[in-house]
């Protein structure tokens, strides 16, 4: 992700039909948007890792954002696996195939003995593309005032105990 992803990234979190669904939120403006991408840059210059854009393979077009952040949730500090794809992307198969490539970074660079996603409740897309990846439903949460579930997948290569 580079500040020049903008006006791209724009034409998605810009969307209010997207925003509403995956998110409950607005959408973003020109001064929001920037600002997200300069917070996802400086996490990914803290943690060494973050937010890559979705980049279709065929026309070289942004249409979307994968990759991991850190997060604080009820207290733990957890990895989220999360994608956003633009909506006239969806149901293509353009999610399943970044969050596959992302997923096993966390485990075999991080060692992190597990990996999250957090799909607001009722996104039946997102949930789809969380169990192709081999993601399990963990449980549900209330964030932000919405119910959200909670999709896990354990590190394959952690030694069993």
């Amino acid at each position: 992700m580079r500040p020049d992803d903008l006006d791209a990234l724009l034409g998605i979190f810009g969307d209010p039909v997207l925003m509403a669904e995956s998110f409950g939120a607005p959408p973003f403006g020109h001064g929001e948007m920037a600002r997200w991408i300069e917070r996802n840059l400086d996490h990914q210059r803290r943690h060494g890792y973050g937010l890559f854009t979705v980049v279709r393979k065929d026309t070289g077009v942004v249409i979307g954002d994968c990759g991991l952040e850190r997060m604080d949730l009820g207290g733990d500090a957890i990895v989220e696996l999360g994608y956003d794809i633009r909506r006239d992307c969806w149901n293509q198969g353009f999610a399943t195939e970044a969050a596959a490539a992302v997923r096993d970074f966390p485990f075999q660079t991080l060692a992190l003995p597990e990996l999250t996603s957090l799909i607001r409740a009722g996104n039946l897309a997102s949930r789809r593309v969380a169990e192709k990846i081999g993601m399990h439903l963990a449980g549900e949460i209330l964030r932000h005032g919405h119910p959200y579930w909670r999709y896990s997948i354990d590190n394959p290569t952690a030694r069993q105990t």
